[in-house]
């Protein structure tokens, strides 16, 4: 079974850092976003370097249970395993646009915003989620950063709140036609000729963890390509002994244990881990 260990492995091993022109022609791929995706991909399912398109379709067949849409989170499903969101943004300051997705500290099967097909893709009810953030020009990929949802977003019932704060402030204005939606709200028939409808839909954006993490973890530009992760101490503790010691004894990542703010009480500092690699 994949995990973001294999993957950091992976990742080291073949760091990629002009990554448009390296999957270029592959699959129609044409775009940086895309060519992120298709090499987070590779990653966990060990293909990075793998020519025989019949080997690699195998691969990732059995490590992946889904592979998704730009329109629904999450981007990908580990078998057995996490979810994995994967973002672009160009510069370190940059926020991160989720659209009508509010931020994920776990994926929740029940969760309105993922297909079907998603829900029913293997027997599952809850995941943990990985938010992978490339740093990106139009070709290459200088940073990437994998982070945990539980250490980057308050539970869900924070995000839920809000929402139906919003829909029921909407449906308390009076004489106006409301109908069903996922979305927000809808009004219908506005005007006095009941011709306008109004549709209220919420475009969430949360900061890139470059910024959110930059107390324990400040990328270099000077590097060529870095890699950074995050995780819950407990969500380390919990991968074989076997990835861990393929983690501990690779001389080109460092290893930190470190403090985080809890995203549901920053009063309150959480025990995780760092993982880093940086090619200069």
């Amino acid at each position: 079974m994949s995990n973001v260990l294999k993957a950091i492995i992976n990742i080291q091993k073949n760091p990629i850092s002009a990554l448009k022109s390296n999957y270029s022609g592959r699959n129609s791929i044409n775009n940086i976003g895309e060519a992120l995706e298709a090499y987070i991909q590779d990653a966990f399912a060990d293909t990075i370097s793998e020519s025989d398109e019949s080997v690699k379709s195998q691969k990732i067949s059995s490590v992946f249970s889904y592979l998704g849409n730009q329109n629904n989170p999450p981007d990908i499903m580990l078998n057995c395993g996490d979810a994995i969101e994967v973002k672009k943004i160009q510069s370190k300051g940059s926020a991160i646009a989720l659209n009508s997705s509010y931020p994920k500290h776990k994926l929740h099967s029940d969760d309105s915003k993922i297909t079907e097909a998603c829900k029913s893709c293997e027997n599952w009810d809850i995941k943990d989620i990985i938010y992978a953030v490339g740093v990106t020009s139009d070709e290459n990929l200088q940073h990437l950063w994998f982070v945990y949802g539980d250490c980057y977003a308050a539970s869900r019932e924070t995000y839920l709140r809000i929402g139906k704060t919003i829909k029921d402030g909407v449906t308390e204005i009076p004489d106006v036609e409301f109908s069903k939606t996922k979305e927000l709200g809808r009004v219908n028939r506005v005007d006095p000729l009941g011709i306008t409808n109004l549709r209220i839909r919420g475009m969430w954006h949360i900061d890139n963890p470059l910024k959110v993490f930059s107390g324990v973890r400040e990328v270099e530009d000077k590097c060529i390509f870095s890699l950074t992760c995050i995780m819950r101490k407990t969500k380390y503790q919990s991968f074989s002994e076997a990835d861990k010691n393929n983690i501990t004894k690779n001389k080109k990542l460092s290893i930190t244990d470190i403090k985080i703010k809890d995203p549901d009480n920053p009063a309150k500092l959480i025990d995780a881990t760092l993982i880093v690699m940086e090619v200069l």
